[in-house]
């Protein structure tokens, strides 16, 4: 009795380390799906799925720091195509077509053998019980407190999808072209508000950028600062060099913190779609706010990303949960 009773509490502790890693923030819109998913969904299942998640995420950002940007990018084009639901890993095969050869993917999406990995080790402690569904959105959150940003409690049930969309992925992914009224569209489509769109644009405080996607803002636009400019330009032709990269955030690329605002507010938006927040619009004053206020960005960011990983789960019956994340069953 007694070792059973000590085996159940080391499960306890571990289980808390993964849960409650996070600091505990409550997005005030409720939807059905924070009913169906819960954070203790794997307590009994699963126990140590969320500590070797947690482990292999922080190893992976120690490694290399733009690992975490490239994770929580994974969660993100996720969600914002079918939902939730892991179709973003799903490879090409002879008979099914995915989302990794959409524009916004293409080129560009990585991180996809940091996740096989976990999957790999998850499948030996509990198989066939961890979803890749799951696996990205505890990846996206842990990368966030890896590189500084504050955590949120995940809510966990989510099953894999059979299926992809490669236009969903092309259509609903906001490009990094969009003007302001067409990236406040973008996230309302998913259920966003101007507030928590802005907020979520903060993401782009880590990680690196392709000279494609900015190409036209360094050599067209008129809202960037001169020497910024000069500088995306030495690294970025006007032909050639679309693989070349760019920080996001020439601040503090490698830390989750509110440079990316202030940068906004000198013309040192990376992206067009950037620089929009900020741009004698209606936006500008939340921009400001999140620039002075980086416990206020960090908090607000975390309740945003709460909500977005309850973006249309598959839950029940519906799915599967995959034995290899890049195909299905």
């Amino acid at each position: 009795m007694a070792g059973c009773s000590q085996q159940r509490l080391i499960v306890m502790f571990l289980c808390l380390i993964g849960i409650v890693s996070a600091t505990d923030l409550t997005s005030s819109a409720v939807s059905l799906a924070d009913y169906e998913l819960s954070t203790t969904f794997y307590l009994l299942k699963c126990p140590l799925g969320l500590f070797t998640i947690n482990n292999l995420v922080t190893a992976a950002v120690r490694k290399e720091s733009r690992m975490g940007a490239s994770l929580l990018r994974l969660h993100f084009h996720d969600c914002f195509v079918q939902g939730c639901d892991a179709s973003v890993l799903l490879k090409n095969t002879a008979t099914f077509t995915g989302e990794q050869g959409a524009f916004p993917n293409a080129n560009s999406l990585r991180g996809f053998e940091v996740i096989d990995n976990i999957k790999a080790k998850l499948e030996i402690l509990c198989p066939g019980v961890f979803s890749c569904a799951d696996i990205l959105a505890v990846a996206a959150r842990d990368s966030v407190v890896a590189l500084g940003g504050l955590g949120w409690q995940v809510r966990l049930g989510r099953r894999d999808s059979t299926t992809a969309s490669l236009s969903g992925a092309n259509s609903d992914l906001p490009a990094p072209f969009l003007g302001l009224n067409d990236l406040v569209a973008a996230f309302q489509k998913k259920g966003f508000t101007v507030n928590e769109m802005v907020a979520l644009s903060g993401a782009h405080t880590i990680g690196s950028a392709r000279c494609l996607t900015f190409r036209s803002r360094a050599y067209n636009d008129s809202d960037i600062e001169p020497s910024y400019a000069n500088f995306l330009r030495s690294n970025c032709p006007k032909s050639g060099g679309d693989d070349n990269l760019s920080p996001i955030d020439i601040a503090t690329k490698d830390i989750f913190d509110n440079a990316y605002y202030r940068n906004l507010l000198s013309k040192k938006g990376l992206f067009h779609s950037d620089q929009q927040l900020y741009s004698g619009s209606f936006t500008d004053s939340k921009v400001k706010d999140y620039a002075t206020y980086p416990s206020l960005f960090k908090s607000d960011f975390a309740k945003a990303m709460l909500k977005m990983s309850n973006l249309s789960p598959l839950t029940g019956a519906q799915g599967q949960i995959r034995k290899v994340c890049s195909r299905v069953n």
